[in-house]
């Protein structure tokens, strides 16, 4: 495969061969003439070594997304072997499962790709222009793979910095619903009023974490979507939970998995914003058990992480004081752009102004279908912290 080449500046490379996979444009010394958005490239050091082959878009700032290094230089080849390779891993993790994040972009070696599979469907976001154009085979696969359906639910946003258009595509089959089971919770999926991609897999092992602790409690949970968390409250017995989100088609969905479990009383359905929620809760003195928070990312980019801290030590200092002594604050942050030390520093600030002692009993990332590259932190952006209020 003559692939044309890109050169790095020097000392650019470092990076690149402790094993991450983006290169940026302000490290690229020199491109080969006539390189189309989308073509695959190899990589070299300034000093000629080979770094790899890779997807080049000149208007992305990830200028270059890399592959596996052991990529043969046919794309369709490669994508059987990668998406074979997830899938077996997948089946291993869960051999009880039927739905799970199949690919997970760079940390499946499929860069700018996920894959979500639900029971026989397959829904997909397409984040590099590259993958855009090798698309086909990809779908060829997940069809030999057993896929009926499959089609793509794309954030505008993410798809804007690769300037690729922001339209949605029914592959095969059709865009319906289906119900899912991850093993104690029910959830029926409406992909045409869905948020990303239908559902997030990401924290399906830290919602059975909470079941240890809220038998018999009230909880909260708050930025409930379409329930996730609190579903999981009242199949492991919670006296109480109530659900808040500001989104009406959310909320009708949750309805829907309450129904659908059979769950159908010690529970509240609020739809308000969260944070004006708590506010009214710190007024009225109303206090629960456990609250939970998933709130979406606060942080889309770095020029925004000095207001978000600020919002989740604000919403942590609400939530702090509406909950009872010995009770459990579950807090989520989903924003790549804030690491740990952060998040936990900015609910430590929340704890110290509201005169509350707090102990960190689980910290942990996302489920296992969300592999961590441990040379790309960008692939662990998951916060999940549970804390007891002693």
């Amino acid at each position: 495969m003559n692939s044309a080449k890109v050169i790095l500046k020097k000392g650019e490379d470092k990076r690149i061969r402790r094993g991450h996979l983006w290169v940026f444009s302000n490290e690229i010394q020199c491109v080969d003439d006539h390189i189309s958005d989308g073509d695959i490239v190899k990589v070299y050091s300034s000093g000629n070594l080979f770094l790899g082959y890779g997807f080049y878009n000149r208007k992305s700032l990830i200028s270059v997304r890399l592959f596996h290094r052991s990529f043969n230089g046919d794309f369709s080849v490669y994508s059987k072997e990668m998406i074979s390779q997830a899938r077996s891993r997948r089946l291993q993790i869960y051999p009880a499962r039927n739905s799970y994040r199949l690919i997970f972009s760079e940390s499946d070696f499929m860069p700018g790709l996920i894959t979500d599979k639900y029971n026989d469907t397959y829904v997909i976001q397409v984040y590099s222009a590259g993958m855009e154009r090798y698309l086909k085979s990809v779908t060829e696969c997940l069809i030999s793979h057993g896929a009926k359906n499959i089609f793509s639910i794309n954030d505008s946003y993410f798809r804007k910095l690769e300037g690729l258009p922001d339209e949605d595509y029914v592959y095969t089959g059709e865009k319906d619903t289906e119900v899912i089971n991850d093993g104690y919770v029910k959830y029926i999926i409406d992909f045409k009023n869905a948020q990303k991609t239908g559902f997030y897999f990401d924290q399906t092992e830290n919602r059975e974490f909470i079941h240890r602790f809220v038998k018999g409690k009230t909880v909260l949970d708050g930025f409930c979507n379409t329930g996730g968390f609190g579903l999981h409250a009242l199949f492991a017995g919670a006296s109480q939970v109530t659900f808040v989100d500001s989104s009406l088609s959310a909320l009708e969905s949750l309805k829907e998995n309450l129904k659908l479990n059979g769950f159908r009383n010690s529970f509240d359905i609020i739809k308000t914003d969260m944070f004006d929620y708590l506010e009214e809760c710190v007024r009225s003195g109303r206090k629960f058990d456990v609250i939970m928070l998933d709130p979406p990312s606060f942080a889309k980019n770095k020029k925004s992480v000095k207001p978000a801290l600020k919002g989740y030590e604000k919403l942590a200092k609400l939530a702090l004081r509406c909950i009872n002594n010995g009770g459990f604050f579950v807090y989520s942050s989903c924003s790549q752009h804030i690491d740990r030390t952060d998040f936990l520093n900015s609910v430590n600030s929340a704890a110290y102004k509201t005169s509350v002692n707090l102990q960190l009993i689980k910290l942990a990332g996302a489920s296992a279908d969300h592999p961590v590259l441990p040379a790309m932190p960008e692939t662990d952006y998951l916060k999940f912290a549970v804390f007891c209020l002693v």
